[in-house]
């Protein structure tokens, strides 16, 4: 006698067959990797970008499945509103969001200006409130979705010159966790991936010696890539039990 299959546990709703999948920062290394995986696994794929529409366009063109390029200023309430309505009604509602877009300044804080400063929080911090706050509902009403967070090692080991970002990226760790308790019950998890240096428009301003030496100093003694990093995030898509977690995939650099 074949056993009956174990039901549904309470509140968490059916996968979709073909979840919509928004990226943000999309046309940046990390996000083409991101949503070129997703692809292959079967997303219809929401590129948003900023100000890099060629880029994403690009990345787009590359994809198999149905997908949409879309803009929007991610630190403003009504722009990612307008970015939710039109992916609402082209595509359906978002299942799987990675909040991945971001922005670095560093320097040392007494000699870096306010507006600064505060642009980097607003932009990795706020914007990452801002896209979560605009799919929730949605996400709650299903009965199922994942967020996925793009943090940082430097929320974790300390480098002088990037308070604004380490405190940006920790903040996101603390809104994950956070934001976990509150949905769980409905089928929704958050959780967050922590990649380590990688080969991206971000880092691109990064010294030959940084990267050497920066490599020398980890378990696994070289950098990685976003094609390396990207199928972390298949973890957090397909386990139901999981989440508040941050999954570090940098090289050991958040051990030492």
């Amino acid at each position: 006698m074949t056993a009956a299959p174990a039901p549904a546990p309470r509140g968490v709703g059916e996968r979709p067959e073909s979840p919509v999948a928004l990226v943000t920062g999309a046309s940046g290394g990390f996000g083409a990797a991101v949503a070129e995986f997703l692809d292959r696994a079967g997303c219809r794929i929401v590129l948003h970008y900023n100000r890099s529409a060629e880029q994403a366009r690009q990345v787009s063109s590359r994809l198999s499945n149905n997908s949409l390029v879309a803009q929007a200023d991610i630190t403003d309430w009504d722009s990612v509103q307008g970015l939710h309505d039109r992916i609402t009604a082209e595509l359906g509602g978002v299942d799987i969001l990675i909040n991945n877009a971001a922005m670095r300044s560093d320097a040392l804080m007494m000699n870096q200006a306010p507006d600064v400063w505060s642009t980097v929080i607003q932009t990795n911090l706020l914007g990452t409130f801002h896209m979560s706050r605009a799919v929730l509902p949605g996400m709650v009403r299903r009965r199922w979705g994942r967020i996925v967070n793009v943090v940082s090692p430097s929320a974790l080991v300390a480098t002088a010159g990037q308070t604004a970002y380490a405190a940006s990226k920790s903040g996101v760790i603390a809104l994950t966790r956070t934001l976990a308790t509150e949905c769980g019950r409905r089928g929704v998890t958050v959780n967050a991936v922590s990649p380590g240096f990688m080969e991206t428009r971000m880092t691109a301003d990064a010294t030959e010696k940084f990267r050497r030496d920066l490599a020398a100093k980890l378990p696994i003694p070289r950098l990685t890539t976003p094609l390396e990093a990207a199928p972390a995030i298949k973890v957090f898509l397909d386990n139901d039990y999981i989440t508040g977690q941050v999954l570090s995939v940098d090289g050991g650099v958040s051990l030492t």
